[in-house]
């Protein structure tokens, strides 16, 4: 994946990633600012164009494949709660856009058969938003937002998740919420999850697979039996000697 390739401020962002993620992983991914990990993403998701290779979900090739159609397949949440939500939409029309992801959509009113199934749906969050559908999203809290932006983006299961460092915007306390929600929803739906995060500690709570990334590449893929007995310092070392590592092999290239 390289960006303004041919002139002088070419980068290049991805540099042969070779990734296959396993059905039912819950993938956690750290690296520092520029690594690679949000454009990695993107790639995933249509977002970016990629310049070579392929992505492909569940055996089917969707390299070419529109952002908008990957959405039916790809759930993905953002580090800003405001996005993934529409503000002036009631919560109860935001759930009905979501249910509605991959099929027709009209602007008929809620029947009460679905309306109890957002109700249901928005109760096992447990922050009291069942009692609340009528209500404009853009009133809620960040870590309400980004709550419900989770549950719109499993609602229909999904069969991947992305989730773009998405409670570094949040207070400890309701990061911490989220983040056991989002593991919760993960493992009840069995839904492949990549989560990237600058927290060490919640790399190895959460998943059973930790990528470390560096200028592009994926320097370290830690799986689950290595990762149950790591420590931060643990985690910390890995980190360090991998990015030395390729800091080695990039200077003999």
């Amino acid at each position: 994946m390289i960006f303004n390739e041919g002139t002088i401020n070419e980068k290049k962002a991805l540099d042969h990633i070779d990734l296959t993620v396993n059905e039912g992983d819950f993938i956690t991914i750290i690296g520092s600012n520029g690594a690679g990990k949000s454009t990695l993403f993107q790639s995933i998701s249509g977002a970016v164009d990629i310049t070579g290779g392929s992505v492909i979900l569940n055996d089917h090739d969707i390299t070419d494949t529109k952002e908008y159609i990957r959405s039916r397949h790809i759930g993905r949440l953002f580090q800003d709660p405001l996005k993934g939500t529409a503000p002036s939409m009631t919560i109860e029309e935001n759930l009905a856009l979501s249910f509605s992801r991959g099929k027709h959509f009209s602007l008929r009113p809620v029947t009460h058969k679905y309306r109890k199934y957002f109700i249901d749906a928005l109760k096992e969050l447990d922050i009291g938003l069942e009692n609340r559908l009528d209500t404009k999203v853009g009133t809620l809290s960040g870590g309400q937002r980004q709550a419900l932006t989770l549950l719109m983006a499993t609602l229909v299961t999904p069969q991947l998740l992305l989730l773009d460092e998405h409670t570094a915007a949040l207070d400890p306390g309701t990061s911490k919420k989220v983040l056991a929600l989002s593991e919760k929803i993960a493992k009840e739906n069995h839904i492949t999850t990549m989560m990237i995060t600058h927290n060490m500690e919640d790399a190895l709570r959460y998943g059973n697979r930790i990528l470390i990334m560096k200028d592009g590449k994926i320097i370290s893929d830690i799986k689950e039996e290595e990762k149950k007995n790591m420590s931060v310092e643990d985690l910390i070392r890995v980190f360090t000697q991998s990015s030395e590592m390729n800091d080695r092999m990039l200077l003999r290239n």
